[in-house]
């Protein structure tokens, strides 16, 4: 393994373990997939680079379309949840109750 792909897959890591044990707030889960979102996408993109084919060379861009959709969603459920429940924290919110 060499040692870029011994970064990512630590970065990975690091931002799925943040996701499973830092659930207080909605900013910090936010951040935690945009992390992991942002590994993913520097992945994918040295992956298309090293396969040298055109038909590889559209999957970073439609990878950073959907982290873009994920980021746009969670900050407008961000600003919803604050709106309703008057914080972020995770801990104040029922899915059961709407």
């Amino acid at each position: 393994m060499s040692s870029i792909h011994f970064i990512l897959t630590t970065s990975f890591l690091a931002g799925l373990s943040g996701l499973a044990l830092h659930r207080t707030h909605l900013i910090s889960v936010l951040l935690c997939l945009e992390t992991m979102m942002l590994t993913l996408f520097i992945a994918l993109s040295l992956w298309s680079l090293e396969m040298e084919t055109s038909s590889y060379a559209s999957a970073p861009l439609l990878m950073l379309a959907f982290s873009a959709c994920e980021a746009g969603t969670g900050l407008a459920l961000l600003v919803a949840t604050t709106r309703t429940h008057g914080t972020d924290h995770l801990m104040n919110m029922n899915l059961l109750k709407c």
